[in-house]
Parts: C-alpha cells; sequence; structure tokens
C-alpha cells in the first residue's frame, strides 16, 4: 500500500468512527497526543528526543472543544482532497482554503495561519505521519552543492555544477521526489549560516575535500532535515556541524542530532544520533590565537541558556560540560566570522582541514 494509500484508509477509519458514534447519539472524540514539555522524555538508548504517552481527548460536545474539533476535520477534508488529486500545497495555502464564514453564524472557521498550523501538527502525530507527506511544504530554506547528482521531480541535477547559489532545498524531499545518483561525497558538512556556507562554495570546498555542503539559514528547516536524515540513512554518509560557539548554535546542533523538544514527534524521521560537533569550540579562540576584538560579551539571556543547557541529559559528556562551562568562565561567545579575522579563507584552508585530519569533534 502506498503512503498515499494508507493516509486516506486511516482517515477515512477517523471518520467513519465519529459518523458511528453521532449515529448512536454519542459524543464523538478524538485522541491526540499531548505536545508539551510534560510528554517529551530523552531516549538514552536511541539517543533521541521523543514524545511520550500522555493524550488529550477532543470532542464535540464540549463547548470549549467543539472549535477545534470541527478544525481538525475541515484540515483532514482539505488535506483529503490534495492528497487524492495528486497535487502538493503550502500550509498558508490550506489556511486560505479552509477559512470562512460558518454558515449562519458571524465566526470565522479560523481567524489566523497560527490556529490552522498547530491544527496540522496535530494531524501528523495523530496519525503518525509528516507534513510532507501530507502533500504540505513550507517555504524553501537552505541550499546545497557538492559531489552528488540527483533527480529531482524527474529532473537530472547536478550538484558539482549549482554556481554560487547551489541547489534550493525544497520542503519536501522524500523518496518519491528525490532521488540519489551517481554519489562519490565521503561526508555532508552542515553549515549554520548562507555568508559562511558561500565561503565555503567560493572556496570549491567540497571539490577538495569530497562532500556536500549544505545550510539552513540558522535551524534548519525540515526540508534540510530530512534530506540530511536521508543521506545519512542511505548513502551511509556522516554528518559534521559547524555553529557559532554559542547557545543559539549548540541548540541548531541539538536539534539536528536530537531532535527538537517542541516537535518531538518528528525525531525518529529526522533527527541524525551519530551528527558529530566540529566546531566552532569556544576552546578554539586560545588555540587558534584570535583577537580580542572578535569576542561578543555573554548576555543575562546567554548565561541562564548555557546553565539550561549544561542540565540537558543529552550534553553530560564530559567534553561538552567542559566546552559550556568554559564559555561561561570567559564570559564571551564567538560567531564562525570571527575565523576571518586570522584570513578570509582559514576556515576553508586550515580550521575545517586540520579538525577532520584530527578528527577534532564532538558527539
Amino acid at each position: 500500500m502506498s503512503k498515499d494509500a494508507e493516509i486516506l484508509k486511516k482517515f477515512k477509519e477517523e471518520a467513519e468512527n465519529v459518523i458511528k458514534t453521532f449515529e448512536n447519539k454519542q459524543n464523538p472524540k478524538i485522541k491526540i497526543p499531548l505536545r508539551t514539555l510534560a510528554n517529551v522524555y530523552f531516549d538514552e538508548k536511541e539517543r533521541l528526543i521523543k514524545l511520550g504517552e500522555k493524550q488529550q481527548t477532543r470532542s464535540f460536545f464540549n463547548i470549549a472543544q467543539t472549535k477545534k474539533f470541527m478544525q481538525t476535520f475541515l484540515i483532514a477534508s482539505a488535506i483529503k482532497e490534495l492528497i487524492e488529486s495528486g497535487k502538493t500545497t503550502s500550509i498558508r495555502d490550506i489556511f486560505y482554503r479552509t477559512k470562512h464564514t460558518i454558515s449562519g453564524l458571524q465566526e470565522s472557521t479560523f481567524e489566523e495561519q497560527a490556529e490552522s498550523d498547530p491544527i496540522i501538527e496535530d494531524i501528523e502525530v495523530a496519525f503518525d505521519v509528516l507534513r510532507e507527506e501530507l502533500h504540505l511544504y513550507a517555504s524553501t530554506r537552505g541550499a546545497m552543492v557538492g559531489n552528488l547528482t540527483i533527480v529531482d521531480s524527474g529532473d537530472i541535477i547536478d550538484l558539482r555544477k549549482m554556481g554560487s547559489g547551489g541547489w534550493a532545498v525544497p520542503s519536501i524531499v522524500g523518496p518519491d521526489v528525490i532521488q540519489f545518483k551517481d554519489c562519490d561525497a565521503d561526508f555532508v558538512l552542515f553549515i549554520e549560516k548562507d555568508a559562511v556556507w558561500r565561503r565555503f562554495n567560493e572556496d570549491k570546498f567540497w571539490k577538495k575535500h569530497k562532500c556536500l555542503i549544505i545550510h539552513g539559514q540558522g535551524v534548519p528547516p525540515r526540508g534540510v532535515r530530512l534530506l540530511m536524515r536521508r543521506l545519512h540513512d542511505e548513502l551511509k554518509l556522516p554528518v559534521y556541524v559547524l555553529v557559532d560557539a554559542d547557545p543559539y548554535g549548540l541548540y541548531i546542533y541539538s536539534v539536528i542530532k536530537q531532535g527538537s523538544i517542541n516537535l518531538a514527534y518528528e525525531s525518529m524521521r529526522m533527527a541524525i544520533p551519530e551528527a558529530r560537533f566540529i566546531g566552532l569550540s569556544i576552546f578554539d579562540y586560545e588555540k587558534y590565537k584570535l583577537p580580542k576584538d572578535v569576542i561578543i560579551k555573554l548576555e543575562d539571556v546567554d548565561r541562564k541558556r548555557i546553565s539550561e543547557i549544561l542540565k540537558y541529559p543529552w550534553f553530560q559528556k564530559k567534553e561538552w560540560q567542559a566546552e559550556l562551562k568554559k564559555m561561561l568562565e570567559l564570559g564571551f561567545k564567538l560567531e564562525l566570522e570571527a575565523l576571518s579575522a586570522k584570513n578570509i579563507s582559514f576556515i576553508t584552508e586550515k580550521y575545517l582541514p586540520e579538525k577532520l585530519k584530527n578528527k577534532e569533534w564532538l558527539d
């Protein structure tokens, strides 16, 4: 059974259960796993942030829940039509497709997209599917180049010949859309920032070191995370993460490696527990004798965030504890661009090659 057929079958079964409950003059209900911090835990064995077993019940004859109950089935109906049509659309478009004034009332089904987006997430977790499998996509954010040829919706694309901008990574990157061909890359390098990624691309780092370089303009969007997970699983490519030496950079690394606390239900299919942190380390300030001009003093919010990260179970290794405590001790953070104080291509010609050669990364 195809994924589309599987999803439609689940939708039909849920709808039939609700109709049957109405016919029996009972209160129809749907159960949705709770997406709250209280229902999230860290699986030590699999090294993933996962969603727990707590659920919320959404019933029709509960005044506080009636509207959300209706919104859930309204969105599901629109998704059903979308899947049956074989087309894809944006989450913004779904908002407009389901937004209308309720007949006989002066109330709208949705006032803002901030109402419809969480409903989509509810459907994802309730039916154990990803948004992309529901034919929904978000805006494109992220780019990749390197030693790989892909087939994108039937078009053959050589990622070695993508110019300065690279191939824009789409939101939907499943095997039915993107296929991998002719790969001679040895690893994947995720780079936090577009500007730094451009330095790696211009210097042809990917060509000299046989790799793929990809960015996500900060926290990588779902398409980038899904694609990296596929590259790791299907092509057996190790993934290295290059981010700023600050709490935000560590958060980005954590999302790639363990998954997101807010979207814990996605971790099993997006997170890469084997991903390695290759920099920027706060210890690199002294190691590479960077000038004082490049440091950025920690703010109170940074110190608070570091103190929180120190307690996370996935940052309990002594190397990570040393990294975080050193940042607090020094009282500053560093951006990747700080390495340019040495030389504009220092990061691509010395810093990363040296780290890779000496296996200087954190796991």
